[in-house]
């Protein structure tokens, strides 16, 4: 649950629930509800925040309108209230610059506004999330889980919750057989000795390609044998192709790590598809000699038609396991190792099905927790011309990306500082703005959207992008450092009197609110709108408010300090969302 973490909010709640007791003897209301229920006024002429007077009015027995202005006769102007005044049905509120700027800005440049308890409902939570497949190559379309698992992880630690971050990779299955069978009996190339994990992917779709072209014809069953000898093998644990699959596999992982590396991410834990093979099949064959499964045409599983989930298959005919069998053992396994209460997985959105399967089996054969997992969906990228398919090779390779993406940001934006900047502050400040691109973009959007990745597109500064975020904080910094700012500058915030500096002190009080309401929604949407109107909100007070040749000292100190300020708001909210904050651009 919320915690008043908000002082200016709560200060006018306390105001208004005594306004409420004093004017309506029989009317009660928490002061929970009227916390959530204040917001930032849309016209600065009619008030700085609002309060809706809606839901009093069938207990008061009267209109909203009129609530509104008894209210306001009943609250003295005094401290963070320079006024409240009833505005039709809302009672609005003027606040006080000073006090408000006074103990604002204070708490944001010590950074206790960042680590205050923000949250009181603190449930263990395991996120799964990027659970890419070895012997397959990462593309763009990987990064949208990567970066929504990511900024989760990091915006429920922020909010106080205790997070296990895992991942999932699929490195057993007929996806590797393929491309073991390729590599064995096709591969004319010799094996590169850097870059072996792209390199591997690029097999696998020459794989695929080849084994569709001999649909049909007499290597067809040839190819169907030779990739079921190599599943048996690896289902075995002994002979060449399972050498072959542990050296290749490594491959794969060391091309993850890199990834995860240059993305800045960590995991508490990887499991992995292989780890949970011999395991799930015995604990699906215990269940079945339990009762709780039931054999249908030599296959056994569980019936769901009731459930309109139709027979969720566990073990195949020939004794296999599926997915499922393996999702049904590792959910048992991921609470008994890490004693988590809640697990949510982040697969994309043609996995809902199967996850309404697994959780409806879980829950069939006793298991508490089923309830406590959560298939969190999203949709998928897509490049302007349509689809991405490993399979089919038409995938923006991410290696090659992150390079394009790179080479571009050094031409276009950075190549006027070669004389002033070292290779490496250039190499650096390109890869951190290429991170941000790639990261913005794939937590922009609502998660049920589709994405089409542009490169181009999300690299422009002046759109709503990271790197236009990027050098909005860069911007302020490069200020801050010109005016010599320093935390122990003084003034006298009532020399701030524009709607623009009032916009912006509001809009950094309200950074805490966002966040809960991304951590309640598992969604980091509402933190990239927020930080995007925070960008545009400073781009407009330093057009409409000079600093360094403001009218007096205190108005460029007062000025000066609220900039910090929100630099300080926004460096914070792009590092929940896996994003550095360039010094400079």
């Amino acid at each position: 649950m919320t915690i008043l973490h908000n002082s200016i909010k709560k200060h006018l709640a306390l105001e208004i629930q005594s306004a409420i007791k004093a004017t309506f003897s029989d009317v009660e209301m928490s002061l929970e509800e009227i916390y959530k229920l204040l917001s930032m006024a849309p016209n600065f002429k009619m008030g700085h925040i609002a309060f809706p007077c809606f839901p009093l009015a069938k207990t008061a027995k009267s209109a909203p309108n009129l609530i509104a202005t008894k209210l306001s006769e009943a609250i003295e102007a005094k401290g963070l209230i320079s006024s409240a005044k009833g505005v039709g049905p809302y009672l609005n509120f003027f606040v006080d610059t000073n006090d408000l700027a006074t103990n604002l800005t204070k708490e944001i440049t010590s950074k206790q506004f960042f680590t205050k308890e923000i949250y009181s409902h603190r449930p263990k939570t395991m996120i799964e999330y990027s659970q890419p497949n070895t012997h397959k190559e990462l593309h763009v379309g990987h990064m949208r889980n990567l970066c929504l698992g990511n900024s989760l992880v990091r915006i429920k630690r922020y909010s106080d919750q205790e997070v296990v971050a895992v991942t999932y990779p699929g490195d057993s299955g007929t996806h590797v057989a393929k491309c073991l069978w390729f590599l064995k009996y096709h591969n004319e190339e010799e094996i590169p000795k850097e870059n072996q994990g792209p390199w591997l992917g690029k097999i696998y779709t020459k794989a695929n390609l080849k084994l569709e072209d001999e649909l049909g014809t007499d290597k067809e069953d040839e190819n169907r044998t030779l990739l079921t000898k190599i599943l048996k093998e690896l289902e075995s644990g002994k002979g060449e192709f399972f050498d072959l699959w542990r050296e290749t596999r490594q491959w794969s992982l060391d091309m993850m790590k890199e990834t995860y590396k240059w993305a800045d991410v960590e995991f508490d834990r990887w499991f992995f598809e292989s780890e949970v093979d011999t395991p799930s099949l015995e604990l699906a064959k215990k269940l079945y000699a339990e009762g709780k499964l039931v054999k249908s045409e030599g296959a056994i599983g569980m019936n769901l038609e009731e459930e309109k989930l139709g027979f969720c298959l566990l073990i195949k005919s020939d004794g296999t396991g599926l997915y499922a069998t393996k999702d049904v053992a590792l959910a048992v396994k991921k609470f008994e190792e890490f004693g988590i209460e809640n697990n949510i997985y982040i697969v994309d959105t043609r996995q809902s099905y199967h996850f309404n399967q697994v959780f409806k089996v879980l829950e069939k054969i006793g298991f508490e927790q089923a309830k406590n997992c959560h298939h969190l969906q999203y949709n998928f990228v897509e490049l302007p011309d349509g689809a991405m398919s490993s399979r089919k090779g038409n995938i923006v390779p991410l290696s090659d990306l992150i390079n394009q993406m790179e080479s571009h940001i050094e031409t276009e934006y950075l190549q006027k500082y070669n004389d002033e900047w070292t290779k490496e502050e250039i190499k650096k400040t390109s890869s951190i703005i290429a991170k941000g691109a790639i990261n913005y973009g794939m937590t922009r959007f609502d998660n049920n959207r589709k994405i089409v990745f542009d490169m181009k597109e999300w690299l422009k500064l002046d759109g709503e992008t990271g790197p236009y975020l990027q050098y909005v904080f860069a911007r302020i910094n490069s200020i801050c450092n010109k005016l010599d700012y320093n935390d122990s500058i003084t003034c006298d915030f009532s020399t701030l009197v524009k709607d623009s500096e009032m916009a912006l002190l509001l809009k950094c009080s309200s950074f805490n609110d966002i966040v809960i309401l991304c951590h309640e929604k598992n969604s980091p949407t509402a933190l990239c709108s927020y930080l995007f109107e925070l960008g545009k909100l400073f781009n407009s007070f330093y057009a409409d408010c000079p600093i360094a040749k403001a009218e007096s000292e205190d108005l460029k100190k007062s000025r000066l300090i609220l900039s910090k300020c929100v630099s300080l708001v926004m460096k914070q909210g792009l590092e929940l969302l896996g994003i550095e904050a360039p010094e400079r651009m």
